[in-house]
């Protein structure tokens, strides 16, 4: 029986684990608090820990996990950025979910800008109160409107084939194009020139960190409407409520926030939101906020709790070697064993 420590584990979590862990004699022990260098004394007699996205596994964490005997990290999600994927090299081996549902989060980013642009959360408000003015819900047309897609992984591709069935014009930006896709290639900087509406679709790196911020915006159309389904950190949210309150952005929607981690998937109605930024934001009537939602779909939860269970089982049943395991950018790019389909330590 493998024993798994689940951290960070929500009520939509637990029955596809429990589901396909039965099916694996896999014991899953769950815990609703976050892994943290205070939490992790939690991992000990387990063989396995599965993190998400707001958990911190720096190097601290994974020092004690590794002292613990701790054997691999799963992560139950795509992104990780909070996992130090270099120092686990030579101690434990840290897999994650690569594509759990693209459709989820493409479908989702959709509907935001929908909501935004044809103004149907606040006409959703007033009907509620039986006010069915038309005053200030006017929208525009998607047709015929060019739309800057950050990001051509399976998630920007799918959400690009969604704009395109609304008859918009597309220009895409990625660091790695492919170039036989078909796609109409932009520099980063024309494509925040001349799109209307900006989706982000990469993953975080030092790289991208704050990629829309003070000058990128300065480059933008007035008027431009802000999308980000991916990562909070892409975007310097100071900087854009500038953009917002000079009127040079003229909306926003947003799945995720830079300081989300001790904010989103809990119930904070009760509070005081201490997040200055994060409240003036909601509070700007052109500002969508979801709260790290957009994978939440059941087809998703079933595809995460498959792919981390398979992916753990192959750490066991291979000898350690795990199609899904990260990079640990160990340097040895002649000699690399990922690519060879070995273990890499």
């Amino acid at each position: 029986m493998i024993k798994v420590a689940f951290f960070d584990c929500k009520a939509y979590d637990k029955p596809s684990f429990e589901s396909y862990g039965q099916l694996k004699e896999i014991e899953f022990k769950f815990f609703e608090t976050k892994l943290t260098e205070d939490t992790v004394d939690l991992a000990k007699d387990s063989d396995v820990v599965c993190v998400f996205v707001n958990d911190t596994v720096n190097a601290a964490v994974i020092d004690k996990l590794y002292s613990y005997g701790i054997k691999m990290i799963a992560l139950r999600c795509a992104g990780y950025n909070n996992v130090d994927v270099k120092h686990c090299y030579g101690k434990i081996h840290v897999s994650h979910v690569p594509a759990y549902s693209p459709y989820a989060v493409a479908e989702h980013a959709m509907a935001l800008l929908l909501t935004s642009v044809r103004r149907i959360h606040k006409a959703y408000n007033r009907t509620r109160e039986f006010n069915f003015s038309l005053n200030g819900l006017t929208g525009f047309d998607l047709h015929g409107k060019t739309v800057g897609v950050v990001g051509t992984g399976k998630i920007g591709r799918i959400f690009i084939d969604i704009c395109k069935g609304f008859g918009m014009n597309v220009l895409a930006y990625d660091k790695f194009p492919d170039e036989n896709s078909g796609l109409n290639y932009v520099s980063l900087e024309e494509l925040m020139r001349s799109s209307d509406i900006i989706s982000l679709h990469c993953p975080l790196t030092d790289e991208t960190r704050h990629l829309v911020n003070s000058d990128s915006i300065a480059l933008m159309k007035k008027g431009v409407i802000i999308l980000n389904t991916s990562r909070g950190a892409l975007i310097d949210a100071e900087a854009l409520l500038e953009g917002i309150k000079a009127r040079k952005v003229g909306a926003a929607c947003l799945d995720v926030y830079e300081e989300e981690a001790d904010i989103f998937f809990e119930d904070r109605s009760g509070h005081i939101l201490n997040d200055e930024l994060l409240a003036r934001l909601i509070s700007m009537p052109n500002v969508i906020v979801t709260s790290h939602q957009a994978f939440l779909t059941e087809d998703a939860l079933n595809n995460i709790a498959q792919t981390t269970i398979d992916n753990i089982l192959s750490y066991y049943e291979k000898d350690g070697m795990c199609d899904n395991e990260l990079c640990y950018r160990c340097g040895n790019i002649e000699e690399c064993k990922k690519s060879r389909k070995q273990r890499c330590f």
